[in-house]
């Protein structure tokens, strides 16, 4: 899988790729990221990618002809599968939406910056776009850097066990139940027992209780979106 990502300040994304499992899926062949520089189509020397709005306002906008440019330029010998703008107004991401991605073969997000993208890229180009929250944060690019996380984790190979991302909270509508390891008592609390029988079956069934509690208690509207 291709996932490249069009920024004004690649510098803000090289950190989170080049370590732990990211670093693991790219070194493995399973995923290639890819940082592309919007400066690079800029409308003149000065490296201007941004105008003041129509209709006055504070807050300045990205422009159509460098992102355009550089969209047509990056799929002009293969399309991207999704074209994903990252803004506070999007669907806001989860895991379903998570797990559809890592099916692609090749994505490109798009990191807005200022007051957004003017909407005619939005309205051309876009495919999907995605909110991390109901926040607002100075760039897309952190917003990039959780979405390639989320995908990239899960895509078949990168975890060296690949049933440990099918029991993450959310896979299944349930948050992940409590998890223990050593020492089995720890300042006067104690591990569940039942844990301890080395019983796969009961620790299943286990597990089940205490992630559909833990669901109804601190998320029910998953529950009543099954």
């Amino acid at each position: 899988m291709t996932i490249e990502i069009l920024t004004v300040l690649p510098e803000l994304l090289t950190s989170p790729f080049e370590h732990s499992i990211m670093k693991r899926a790219q070194e493995k062949g399973l995923l290639t990221i890819k940082l592309h520089t919007l400066r690079k189509w800029a409308i003149n020397k000065h490296g201007q990618v941004d105008d003041y709005q129509y209709g006055g306002g504070a807050g300045m906008v990205m422009m159509c002809e460098p992102l355009a440019n550089a969209i047509d330029e990056l799929q002009a010998t293969e399309k991207f599968d999704e074209i994903i703008f990252l803004t506070p107004d999007g669907k806001t991401f989860d895991q379903k939406q998570a797990n559809t991605l890592s099916l692609k073969n090749r994505i490109l997000l798009i990191c807005g910056h200022y007051k957004g993208i003017d909407q005619r890229i939005r309205d051309l180009y876009v495919t999907r776009e995605i909110s991390i929250g109901d926040y607002v944060l100075s760039g897309g690019e952190l917003a990039a850097a959780v979405l390639v996380d989320a995908i990239g984790r899960i895509i078949p190979g990168v975890l060296n066990d690949e049933t440990s991302a099918l029991t993450d909270s959310f896979q299944d509508n349930l948050l992940a139940p409590p998890v223990y390891s050593r020492p089995a008592s720890f300042r006067d609390l104690e591990v569940p027992p039942i844990l301890l029988t080395g019983d796969p079956k009961k620790v299943e069934e286990w597990r089940q209780e205490q992630a559909l509690a833990r669901t109804q208690k601190r998320r029910p509207d998953l529950l009543a979106g099954e």
